[in-house]
């Protein structure tokens, strides 16, 4: 059954296609439902005899084959590009290896083109897009009837335009033809209400040349000693109290909903099963892992998606468009840290399931970047969506002192007892370390604090 949104817009691109206007732009929050939009206008266009075929095009192998799948189920025909086929869910990466001869067949039929996550293809000119933003320009724009371009963020972390996309001047910002915001999705019941906990650390104490420094949060320690943030991802202690209070919230959240489940962002390979081992040994948790490295990462993901396993630990392979709506729980803890990928780590989480508890809950540190991206999810579309905005050297306000960690209405204080730990300089792998972080030679660190986010919600 369609959302009301999905009608909506799906009645507006089918108006325009009539109107001879070819393109389409779609904007929605991740977890909206935009694949079975997708799937339905072509339903109605091949329906109405508009179109003969319809391609699909995504940036991930896991994305095209969800697209697949879906396109299969709601066309009730295969979509593999086989014999009987309607059409076919191909990578962007995938169109420089196609046969000429495959473009020239196209020619001679009307063709519906659908590109997902959109914002991954570049350039308004072929001279400045990148490598899928140039195959999409001269290979498909031309050929295509009708193109239909969704995104649930947006926008680029470099200066380009996305490709096949309009800006309004001279502000730059992108023109859609229909919006569906996070702040309606929660509304309308189509979207999970997010939770983010921020976690900080007060009472650190540094010594460096045998000089004890006392430092009130990590985020200070970042600044004032450069020290990286992958030495606080990667640190033994700091994951095991993450993942402490991660484990505790799917537990409670499965009490009501059995089949919930996590998601962990790790940094690499090696970081994920690290990770993976602390969940199961300490914290008896069941867990899948899908990495970039694995032989068929498709199969586990689905996998997973079928099974009662309590968390999957991914790197790279679960980040945007993936369809699993029984998770409900994630830890960020990744070394990726832009807006774009934040939302997108977020957006795997707020599928909606028929579950009685639809609260998500993402969990991860305090560190600057991510604390204002926290901040900002209530700004469904944030100003990194224009381009005068990403043409400017990206600026972020320091830590004001009534940001910090201390205010009463958002903050639980979790005490441990005071205990501390060795934060040794050497567990990061990073060879442009500044002096001062080489001559540390301890950290200890004391009671652990969250924050509390909660997204269009007005209580706990």
């Amino acid at each position: 059954m369609l959302r009301a949104w999905q009608i909506e817009c799906i009645d507006l691109a089918l108006d325009k296609y009539k109107s001879n206007k070819n393109h389409f732009f779609c904007q929605a929050t991740p977890g909206a439902g935009k694949t079975v939009l997708a799937a339905t206008i072509a339903v109605r266009l091949l329906a109405e005899d508009m179109v003969d075929l319809i391609l699909c095009f995504s940036p991930s192998l896991t994305i095209s084959d969800g697209i697949k799948q879906t396109f299969s189920r709601t066309l009730n025909c295969t979509f593999n590009g086989g014999l009987g086929s309607i059409g076919q869910s191909l990578t962007y990466q995938s169109i420089q290896y196609i046969h000429d001869d495959f473009w020239h067949t196209l020619q001679n039929h009307k063709v519906f083109v659908v590109f997902d996550e959109i914002h991954h293809c570049s350039g308004s000119e072929i001279e400045q897009g990148n490598a899928w933003g140039q195959q999409v320009l001269t290979k498909i724009q031309k050929l295509a009837t009708f193109t239909l371009a969704m995104s649930g963020t947006p926008w680029r972390s470099d200066s380009l335009p996305i490709v096949l996309s309009e800006y309004r001047n001279p502000e730059g910002k992108l023109i859609v033809d229909y919006q569906y915001t996070l702040k309606q999705a929660i509304a309308d019941n189509v979207c999970r209400a997010p939770k983010i906990v921020l976690i900080d650390n007060e009472h650190l104490s540094i010594t460096n040349n045998k000089q004890v420094e006392s430092i009130s949060s990590i985020l200070e320690m970042l600044e004032q000693t450069k020290t990286s943030y992958r030495s606080v991802i990667h640190n033994q202690e700091a994951i095991e109290y993450l993942l402490d209070i991660a484990c505790k919230k799917l537990t409670s959240i499965r009490l009501q909903s059995p089949n919930a489940g996590g998601l962990v962002v790790a940094s690499s390979v090696q970081h994920a099963q690290t990770i993976k081992k602390i969940l199961c040994q300490k914290y008896n948790q069941t867990v899948s892992i899908v990495t970039y490295r694995h032989e068929d990462p498709l199969t586990e993901i689905e996998c997973y998606r079928k099974n009662n396993n309590q968390w999957i630990v991914s790197v790279g392979m679960i980040s945007e468009g993936t369809d699993i709506p029984r998770l409900q729980v994630c830890c960020h803890m990744s070394s990726v840290k832009t807006e774009l990928y934040f939302r997108q780590v977020l957006g795997r989480i707020l599928r909606v399931s028929d579950a009685p508890n639809q609260i998500a809950w993402l969990f991860t540190f305090a560190e600057q970047n991510l604390i204002e991206f926290s901040e900002n999810i209530e700004r469904d579309i944030p100003n990194t969506c224009s381009l005068t905005k990403m043409n400017e050297e990206l600026k972020y306000n320091k830590y004001k002192k009534q940001d910090r960690l201390n205010d009463n209405d958002l903050m639980q204080i979790v005490n441990l007892d005071n205990i501390s730990f060795e934060w040794n300089s050497t567990a990061t792998n990073n060879s442009n370390l500044s002096i001062t972080q080489q001559s540390i030679s301890k950290i200890e660190l004391g009671t652990f604090k969250q924050r509390v986010i909660s997204a269009f919600m007005t209580g706990y």
